[in-house]
């Protein structure tokens, strides 16, 4: 059982329910990595010049500036993998990806590479702040019940 695409909202053998949630997390995902992105973007032709979306593909894959970016794109295609595989998606994959996402995406100055890095690009960059406020409202609509409470 294989879908082709990992935007679908239903597929059969899914949970909808949690196949939503993953597709809405990815969704959530792709537009932060492309505000991210952007603004790494715009930091390094400050320096550099303007780059090409060829240069800049290479810069994204190659470049010490963008590699932090890495991490996001790795979760994407691990969501990606989860909606399109063989397997069924359920409650446990979705639970499993957003609790893996709300750790991931934690902004702090004390935590790992990645967070240390992300709360670093909140403080200088607003079209950052607002894909951060659509993720953490995400995460808070899919609190698991007990959490909720």
């Amino acid at each position: 059982m294989t879908s082709g695409s990992p935007n679908a909202l239903h597929r059969e053998g899914d949970d909808t329910g949690a196949r939503e949630k993953m597709v809405a997390l990815r969704g959530a995902l792709l537009r932060l990595h492309k505000a991210l992105l952007e603004m790494e973007r715009r930091d390094y032709e400050r320096e550099h010049g303007v780059v090409n979306v060829g240069e800049l593909f290479r810069l994204v894959v190659d470049d010490a500036q963008f590699s932090w970016l890495h991490n996001i794109s790795e979760f994407v295609v691990r969501i990606d993998e989860a909606l399109t595989g063989k397997a069924p998606v359920g409650p446990a994959d979705a639970d499993t990806a957003f609790d893996l996402a709300r750790k991931m995406f934690t902004p702090t100055e004390s935590g790992d590479t990645f967070q240390k890095q992300y709360f670093a690009a909140i403080q200088r960059d607003p079209a950052v702040v607002m894909e951060h406020a659509e993720l953490a409202r995400l995460f808070s609509q899919t609190l698991p019940k007990e959490k909720k409470e």
